[in-house]
């Protein structure tokens, strides 16, 4: 959509407060919507200078947002959610399938052994930054994450770039997510993947004509479970993180009973790669720490959930915060497990934990284990999403500058459904050209 004609969410209402946001029928759908007919939408575009000029910089009050900008969905959503199902949310939107490769390549290419301290230092700063979201959505607890926290700080400019961001961002990373799915489950049951699950669809580009049908399952499966209930989607995403975490566990506990504490500062070939715990000192730890900050990526997404916390002074905290740091604890383990089962030189950076116990007897089929344990945390990070992204949509469709249907919250369910449904099916239709579709 056109960024000056997304801005423009009335036509031509005028509000006394700078604050107040042009708009505020749109929720009700009346005909004072810019996006009630085509006609309505052309006098908007023709609007559009003098709309941008008036609410680029208008801000909404906090109160505003958690009263009248929030009636705007109808019905609310369901406030049944409780510091545990934050944590469990946080642990399954961030301990996906990258934990796995991204430890090996910051160990080979950067870190070394001292990859250990690159996840600290990566969790402290996740942690600074989790601090920041639970202080806001405390304050606020409304759904929206980051869009509604710029909206009252910086105003509707700001919150609609980083809104049109977010959501371009989930609905690419889902589908790359997704298909990640196919490949990892196949490597766990020993199936061919893109030869056995992809079918080929004439009239589409070449490169993206290859459909991936456990993923597109996989995202309309989800989509299904998210628009039912958010409660019941927790308890999904309770029980799968619960056997992902098992899983890695798994892993850690033989990553150390295989590995040898030498090869902590001992490298495969000490006459082309240096030796001790920090092979490349603290620049290769703070570059390695750069570089695995990605797997925390996820924790934001829980702040989205603050309008249906139970106890929202209570719970946020002790969910946002507590959430980071298991992962931390979790990621420092494995990345010690993996420095101790090879010389940091010798670490395989694409399938690191796979690469290290496939060329130890008795060993391998520890990789198989790997790859189911990867393709659960790939359902958990892909569901945390995917709730978070309707709730994103859905406050974005309350500012008015999305359609107010996208805004609405079902009265029987009390979750964003119009929102969930759009972006689930946005997720797996060509004309995204994402992931989904590949080559083969």
């Amino acid at each position: 959509m056109d960024k000056g004609a997304a801005l423009a969410s009335s036509d031509g209402v005028h509000h006394d407060r700078p604050g107040a946001i042009a708009g505020s029928a749109v929720g009700t759908g009346t005909g004072s919507s810019s996006f009630a007919s085509w006609r309505a939408y052309g006098r908007a575009l023709a609007q559009t200078p003098r709309r941008v000029a008036r609410r680029a910089l208008a801000a909404t009050a906090p109160g505003e947002e958690m009263s009248r900008v929030r009636a705007r969905s109808g019905a609310d959503m369901a406030r049944a959610l409780r510091w545990w199902d934050l944590v469990g949310l946080g642990l399954g939107g961030m301990v996906g399938a990258g934990v796995f490769v991204t430890t090996g390549r910051a160990a080979r290419l950067y870190a070394g052994p001292g990859v250990v301290a690159s996840y600290a230092i990566a969790g402290l700063c996740a942690l600074l930054s989790a601090f920041c979201y639970t202080e806001f959505a405390v304050d606020m607890p409304v759904a929206g994450g980051a869009f509604s926290y710029l909206r009252v700080t910086f105003g509707e400019l700001a919150a609609f770039l980083t809104g049109a961001n977010l959501i371009m961002e989930y609905v690419f990373s889902n589908a790359a997510v997704a298909r990640s799915f196919t490949a990892y489950l196949g490597t766990a049951v020993g199936v061919d993947a893109p030869r056995e699950w992809r079918i080929a669809v004439r009239g589409l580009p070449e490169g993206f004509n290859q459909v991936d049908l456990v993923a597109v399952a996989v995202i309309l499966l989800v989509s299904v479970c998210i628009c039912y209930s958010t409660k019941e989607s927790s308890a999904v995403n309770l029980a799968l993180t619960a056997v992902h975490v098992a899983f890695i566990l798994f892993v850690i506990g033989m990553g150390f009973r295989h590995g040898d504490a030498r090869n902590l500062t001992r490298p495969a070939d000490p006459a082309r790669s240096p030796g001790g715990f920090f092979p490349h000192g603290a620049a290769g730890v703070f570059n390695g720490a750069a570089m695995v900050y990605l797997s925390y990526i996820g924790y934001d997404a829980v702040s989205t959930m603050a309008e249906e916390v139970q106890r929202p002074a209570r719970d946020i905290p002790a969910g946002v915060s507590g959430s980071v740091v298991v992962v931390t604890v979790l990621y420092c383990l494995m990345a010690a497990s993996m420095s101790m089962l090879l010389p940091y030189d010798a670490i395989d950076p694409e399938a690191p934990f796979s690469g290290a116990f496939k060329g130890r007897e008795r060993c391998a089929w520890v990789s198989n284990v790997v790859g189911a344990g990867a393709s659960l945390g790939i359902l958990t990070s892909l569901m945390v999403a995917m709730l978070g992204q309707a709730r994103y949509l859905c406050v974005i469709g309350r500012s008015g500058v999305m359609p107010a249907w996208l805004a609405r919250v079902n009265p029987r369910t009390a979750t964003p459904v119009n929102a969930s449904a759009f972006l689930g099916t946005d997720s797996v239709i060509p004309n995204n050209k994402s992931d989904v579709f590949t080559d083969p």
